[in-house]
């Protein structure tokens, strides 16, 4: 679905319009619209027109993110009541109980939507909208029965309010205080705005098709405008009427003031849609999700949308099994790749075994020693073992080590004045008994012996000399 663009549906309970705009456009440009009918029967209609609405975005094409459905009035009641409240959130926890004490009946049947209107020191005057939990149930059955989950469900009023906002013909003079009279075929609407183009007027009426319109809104807009007490008072009225059938220069002269007609849309932006109003209403509806001032939505009261939690939901749920699935699928690559070199590293270890045990005279092949390392130092030390450097076992010699400690001597006997008293050999030390001048050429003389730092030392000052004694024991390699 395209994330830009919006769907409205104003739905009766024989005919429904739609519209799909794009919400991102400056001018709200309409990308479809069309209208749908069924004959009336005993039967519902809703899930015929949910098919048929379904149907007839799929024939054009219409791709959306978000739904809006506005209800036709005949399936709503509007009432006006008054809460000590002015907080939003103190008033819908309590809009039930003023409700059903205003209209003195059970409301436990019904979903609630409301309006504020006005508020001050001593609360908020509101419109206050119920509709049948019933019939909603089966509205939003039928349309997420089509793949529709309407985001909002609103009255049909303030849907057309919303329009009536948003176009040139709410951007009058100044000094014009207008009441707006819609028309469609069965039913009228009188919608009036304040400075701060809040709703001051906000009333539907039913239309017979026999009656005359011009008589009709003489007789219903001083009673209108009396009971709604509004601020400033009235001074024109512009009318839009479906059936093209006022007298103008008669109703003026009936209500006391001018009384003119508008244009809502043009021919060509209609299309397929049977009815102006119906199409602004539609139109209205898909607005909901870019002008939310106040939410008028009877989803909030009844079956709240869950769209959007369960396509977030769904969509985790996918993602989780993808990461799961992809660390699994890094696991056993390298697991496979870790008992490969395991299966290469048996080879070589039974490969090399017997060889090791044949020069290592019986040894058994170490865990964790790289047996090429391992023979390679065995060759090095019996090498050194055959040129007298080291014994059998791994140690340095007592020849060699002679050798090293006269080396030793003849290179620091003149600058310590040594003298050396005797040499005792056997075949594990050398024990040297001497003396020099002084105790800091003796210890000259034990730092230029190799090997010498874990010697046995025995110091004493003798006859003017450092007599000293030193067991020297060859190093292991």
């Amino acid at each position: 679905m395209d994330g830009q663009n919006y769907l409205g549906i104003y739905l009766s309970e024989t005919t429904a319009t739609v519209v799909c705009i794009d919400s991102q456009s400056r001018d709200r440009k309409v990308l479809g619209c069309f209208s749908v009918s069924v004959e009336p029967s005993e039967e519902p209609n809703t899930q015929t027109l949910a098919s048929l609405i379904a149907q007839g975005c799929d024939e054009r094409n219409l791709k959306f993110s978000e739904i809006a459905v506005a209800l036709d009035c005949r399936m709503f009641m509007q009432h006006k009541i008054h809460s000590e409240f002015n907080d939003p959130k103190q008033i819908a926890a309590t809009i039930r109980f003023d409700t059903e004490e205003a209209i003195s009946s059970d409301i436990s049947e019904v979903a609630i939507a409301f309006k504020i209107i006005s508020s001050g020191d001593t609360g908020s005057d509101m419109i206050v909208f119920t509709a049948q939990r019933k019939a909603l149930s089966e509205i939003l059955l039928a349309l997420q029965s089509n793949n529709i989950d309407p985001v909002n469900i609103e009255p049909d009023i303030n849907c057309l309010s919303r329009f009536l906002l948003q176009s040139d013909t709410k951007n009058l003079s100044a000094e014009s205080n207008p009441l707006f009279a819609m028309l469609s075929a069965s039913n009228g609407y009188f919608i009036a705005f304040d400075k701060s183009q809040q709703n001051q007027i906000e009333r539907t009426f039913l239309i017979n098709q026999t009656q005359n319109r011009s008589d009709l809104l003489a007789r219903e807009i001083p009673i209108t405008t009396v009971s709604a007490n509004v601020e400033e008072p009235i001074n024109c009225l512009k009318v839009f009427d479906s059936a093209e059938s006022i007298d103008y220069t008669q109703l003026t002269e009936r209500i006391g003031y001018e009384a003119a007609s508008i244009d809502l849309v043009n021919a060509e932006t209609l299309a397929d849609c049977d009815n102006a109003v119906d199409f602004v209403i539609a139109y209205g509806a898909a607005l909901a999700h870019s002008h939310k001032p106040q939410s008028v939505n009877f989803r909030d009261d009844f079956m709240p949308y869950q769209g959007k939690k369960v396509r977030l939901q769904k969509n985790l749920k996918i993602l989780s099994i993808s990461l799961a699935a992809f660390c699994l699928a890094i696991g056993l690559y390298f697991q496979m790749q870790l008992m490969q070199q395991n299966k290469y590293r048996g080879q070589l270890r039974k490969k090399f075994a017997k060889q090791y045990s044949a020069v290592m005279l019986g040894q058994k092949l170490p865990r964790k020693i790289n047996p090429l390392n391992k023979l390679r130092s065995e060759k090095k030390r019996i090498e050194n073992a055959k040129s007298g450097q080291l014994s059998v076992t791994g140690e340095e010699t007592i020849s060699a080590k002679l050798t090293s400690v006269f080396q030793s001597f003849n290179e620091i006997a003149k600058q310590t004045n040594l003298n050396i008293d005797s040499i005792s050999i056997t075949t594990k030390s050398i024990n040297i008994v001497g003396d020099t001048s002084s105790r800091s050429n003796t210890l000259k003389v034990f730092k230029a012996i190799k090997g010498s730092e874990n010697s046995q030392k025995r110091l004493q000052p003798k006859g003017g000399r450092d007599s000293f004694s030193i067991t020297i024991v060859p190093e292991k390699r």
